[in-house]
């Protein structure tokens, strides 16, 4: 697998595979996290997947006795990729997210439906029948930037952010759709919200999901939707 490896800051190396968001570099990262997550080096402190690039930071004190830590660090990732492949073979987490749409928890859903020369049901079929792969989790804890959306249903982001977006909301920013885990600020057209947690602080991971999943939206009744929020927003 080619890749190139780059310093960011005094404790981090960038592995990047490639310069565009596309299937072939989403396998490659997912097969280097495969493999970083199997070894789990003990000088490694965290890594951060994204859409082409994993960060992976790394404990200089251990490194303090070599020329240069980072080439030595550089060294261990060759050694820990050096028969890594790109396949197909990578296991992918298939996530289904309920999603009650329009309303007051889609109050964006009647702009994306009039930007695009559609009706809201339209919007709605759409977004439920994308074939979706998380390319990255950022911005937010648990934030997943989500490719895959049909650009029928592309909008672009709000003139003037909202101060305050609800945690679990659905939105749409140019050709991705996300899911805000928790309440931020943000500028995404809202067109729904999913009773599912996506950051769980306690757990481990925290993150319900993870770069290169599969996502599924389907859409559910506000009765469904109370139903499986359990009386948690009373």
């Amino acid at each position: 697998m080619r890749y190139t490896l780059s310093p960011l800051g005094d404790q981090a190396v960038v592995i990047e595979v490639g310069n565009e968001i596309c299937a072939a570099f989403e396998w490659k990262v997912k097969a280097i996290v495969s493999r970083i997550e199997a070894e789990s080096p003990p000088w490694m402190i965290e890594y951060i997947p994204a859409y082409t690039t994993v960060t992976l930071i790394y404990s200089i004190q251990t490194f303090m006795k070599e020329e240069s830590p980072y080439e030595a660090v550089c060294d261990k990732i060759r050694e820990m990729l050096v028969d890594v492949k790109q396949t197909g073979a990578v296991q992918q987490k298939v996530v289904k997210i309920p999603v009650l749409y329009g309303g007051k928890y889609g109050p964006d859903l009647d702009f994306v439906a009039k930007h695009n020369g559609l009706t809201a049901d339209e919007v709605i079929d759409i977004h439920t029948s994308g074939d979706y792969t998380v390319h990255m989790i950022g911005f937010a804890p648990g934030f997943p930037f989500i490719g895959g959306m049909s650009e029928k249903i592309s909008a672009p982001r709000r003139n003037t952010p909202r101060l305050k977006i609800p945690a679990r909301s659905v939105g749409i920013a140019g050709v991705q759709t996300g899911v805000y885990p928790i309440e931020t600020p943000g500028g995404w057209q809202l067109i729904g919200q999913t009773p599912l947690e996506l950051f769980l602080p306690d757990e481990n991971p925290p993150s319900l999901l993870a770069a290169g999943d599969k996502i599924r939206f389907y859409k559910i009744t506000s009765d469904v939707y109370e139903d499986l929020r359990g009386g948690a927003d009373d």
